[in-house]
């Protein structure tokens, strides 16, 4: 072997057996490990998976379109509860109160398939646009106060996937 590298490999080997001796000293390192504490579960303002009411009281009877009244996040207000499921919206209406802002709990169930809801006006100007969520997934659209009248809702993504918003 040439001295050249015979003494190379002597300092790394040295080197090597420095960094394992003190590693295995028993000596206490001057840090300790402490993992990171599990999230605990917040309540959700999505939807149930059957695209019915969230565990929140509704101000409707079951089976209706019209919106929860239970405060959500902290915010009070409206709630409406939207599924999109083999790219159609589940529910074709909502009915929400004019000049005060509602959000719009939103689960997109098509795997792999982007959605959203947009809002417009009778005359088909965009008053509300929310962010595009590719599914499975969900959201909480805050939607600001709309002047009483007839909206339509669709999904940028998908021309056929329309609705009716009442503001009253």
């Amino acid at each position: 072997m040439h001295p050249a590298r015979f003494t190379t490999i002597l300092v790394v080997g040295g080197f090597l057996a420095i960094v394992l001796a003190a590693c295995s000293s028993g000596a206490e390192a001057g840090w300790t490990f402490a993992p990171t504490p599990t999230p605990t579960a917040a309540p959700s303002v999505a939807p149930s998976a059957s695209g019915g009411a969230s565990s929140a009281p509704s101000a409707a009877p079951s089976g209706s379109t019209a919106p929860s009244t239970a405060p959500s996040g902290g915010t009070g207000g409206t709630v409406l509860n939207q599924v999109a499921s083999g790219v159609a919206f589940q529910t074709a209406s909502f009915q929400v109160p004019a000049n005060q802002p509602f959000q719009i709990a939103f689960d997109n169930q098509d795997s792999g398939i982007p959605h959203n809801i947009q809002i417009a006006d009778s005359g088909g100007a965009m008053v509300f646009e929310g962010d595009t969520v590719t599914g499975p997934g969900q959201t909480t659209y805050n939607v600001p106060a709309l002047a009483a009248g007839a909206y339509k809702f669709s999904c940028k993504w998908h021309p056929t996937m329309t609705g009716d918003l009442t503001v009253e």
